[in-house]
């Protein structure tokens, strides 16, 4: 395999990576491609670099300057990957591209070779990487600092068994191997270690996050992650026990999901109202606010725990929002009344015309026994969500068709309109290529769901509790959607869709809820590679070592089904 991880640059300082978390770096030949090869490693560079791989592939624009060589920016981008892999294998996401590894994601025939899911290891592994040389060379430093790269440590720890099952393991930098550790071992030290940074870890507590607290972009600390981070990742951690250990933690999982909720991150609420820097009055819905240009600047930015930077100067690259911009979206989309006036310039320059939603999304917003396939409405985005009843229906659907029976096309399927660079005020982005709008890997909504799920499964009776239905309704009520007395189990999944849809986690909530691989009595159209859907094999609910480091690490044995 030709492929190299670079001597990255942060500011003045020259990286060089001198180990790996798996084979990929270590037999691999580690030959710099940068010649600058001198250069001391400061700690705040570093240090930086670990926050930036879940924003960027490398250290210039686009495909420039890689992290892992042979693999271009967008294959490599830790986010949209995890996009790709969590939402085209499921009933959300759909693209017609014809990319090598588009249409196996699609039909659920990924294998080994896959390029994307290549790309997504080897990212998660090079953040791996620069996290463990950070702790070994700079664990003395600052407490603080050090209890914020093993939180990020934790956090691609958590991405890679979740995605990969059973992973090569390490925590230190050596040119040994690593051995292959079971799904099991492996969420024990994640959980162990986000334990010892909130401080619940008598025999490790050295490094102690900070205590919670919301920012707006500007103020110091924000996209650094504190303690609610960590108890959200415990809570979503255990939610998923069951899938990961085979032991369920759902009193866990309500526990940590309640530390976030009582926490000073705020639900966002309040929509905008006012006149532009144009002299044009505006509205839009609070949920709206989440995804927009100015994410974080406003009120909207509270609701962020972990939030990662895109800068339309400076973080630029094919992945983050730009990708779940430009992807979604064709000239003909309108979000809102007011983007007429803009020259499309909520959009940037990219109109790509790739992923789109599946039917069954759709129905969702628009069930089947109130609209009928020929009464679903033909409006566009900013006419949708007042017909769905519901501020999250951000669907383009004017002159599109609802089933997908063009998976080529992009007019076949609704076209999503949840993301965009348009600011409340009117005001331009910074750049009309690359987004400002920031990515919220993680936001305190996810809490409220995860809450009502893990009480719900915890009454035994598939009713949630009065608890709840009150968690609920609060996500619900923040998008004007009705409010109900009772849900059940399947209305808890159902809401997961609604609320995180295109959000890159769908295929992690249909897993947990046995509606994923295997005989699970649930399709959707094209899955499994048939139009109407058919099922296929469970052992598709972990994804394949790559081949490359099968024959680069004799210490890795491939998933089953794999084989």
């Amino acid at each position: 395999m030709n492929k190299f991880f670079r001597y990255i640059q942060c500011g003045a300082a020259t990286l060089l990576l001198a180990g790996g978390l798996s084979a990929c770096v270590n037999d691999l030949d580690v030959t710099p491609i940068d010649p600058a090869l001198n250069g001391d490693i400061q700690p705040e560079q570093l240090f930086a670099k670990c926050y930036s791989r879940l924003a960027t592939s490398g250290n210039n624009g686009g495909d420039d300057n890689v992290d892992v060589d042979g693999l271009d920016g967008g294959f490599q981008h830790t986010f949209r990957q995890m996009w790709n892999s969590n939402e085209l294998t499921t009933d959300e996401a759909i693209c017609g591209w014809g990319d090598e590894g588009i249409p196996s994601y699609c039909y659920n025939s990924y294998d080994a070779s896959h390029p994307m899911l290549r790309g997504y290891y080897y990212g998660l592994a090079i953040s791996v990487t620069f996290c463990n040389q950070y702790i070994e060379e700079f664990g003395d430093y600052d407490p603080v600092m050090t209890a914020e790269i093993r939180f990020l440590r934790a956090f691609n720890f958590y991405l890679l068994t979740d995605a990969f099952g059973n992973i090569p393991f390490t925590t230190k930098i050596s040119g040994d191997n690593p051995e292959q550790a079971s799904r099991a071992e492996v969420y024990s030290f994640i959980e162990s270690e986000l334990k010892a940074i909130i401080g619940e870890n008598s025999d490790d507590n050295s490094n102690i996050l900070n205590d919670p607290q919301p920012k707006k972009y500007g103020q110091s600390g924000y996209g650094r992650v504190d303690k609610a981070a960590a108890w959200l990742l415990l809570a979503r951690l255990y939610l998923n026990a069951e899938v990961y250990t085979g032991t369920a933690q759902w009193a866990n999982a309500r526990d940590y999901a309640k530390k976030v909720i009582d926490s000073a991150y705020q639900l966002h609420k309040n929509g905008y109202s006012g006149t532009g820097v144009d002299g044009i009055d505006r509205e839009f819905t609070a949920y709206q606010m989440l995804f927009m240009g100015d994410n974080s600047t406003t009120d909207a930015a509270y609701e962020a725990i972990l939030p990662i930077i895109q800068d339309g100067t400076r973080t630029t690259s094919w992945g983050g929002t730009n990708f779940l911009i430009a992807s979604t979206v064709d000239a003909d989309v309108h979000p809102y009344l007011y983007d007429d006036t803009e020259v499309n310039g909520l959009y940037q320059n990219n109109t790509w015309g790739g992923n789109r939603a599946r039917p069954q999304l759709v129905r969702l917003f628009f069930p089947e026994s109130d609209y009928s396939e020929d009464d679903l409405p033909q409006v566009h985005a900013y006419d949708a969500t007042s017909i769905a009843g519901d501020d999250r229906a951000l669907f383009e659907t004017l002159d599109r068709s609802f089933n997908v029976e063009d998976v080529s096309n992009f007019k076949y399927g609704f076209a999503v309109a949840k993301f965009n660079n348009f600011k409340c005020d009117g005001s331009k982005g910074s750049d009309q290529t690359y987004a400002d709008s920031h990515l919220l890997y993680m936001r305190k909504a996810e809490a409220y769901l995860t809450y009502a799920e893990a009480l719900t499964r915890l009454a035994g009776s598939g009713a949630a509790p009065a608890d709840a239905v009150n968690a609920i309704n609060e996500i619900r009520g923040r998008a004007h959607a009705e409010q109900k007395a009772s849900y059940s189990l399947n209305d808890i999944l159902d809401e997961w869709g609604r609320e995180f849809f295109f959000e890159g986690r769908r295929r992690v909530d249909l897993i947990r809820f046995g509606k994923f691989g295997g005989n699970s009595g649930y399709n959707w159209q094209w899955k499994g590679g048939a139009y109407n859907g058919r099922s296929f094999d469970a052992y598709r609910n972990v994804f394949a070592i790559p081949t490359d480091d099968l024959i680069a690490n004799s210490n890795l044995q491939q998933n089953e089904g794999y084989k």
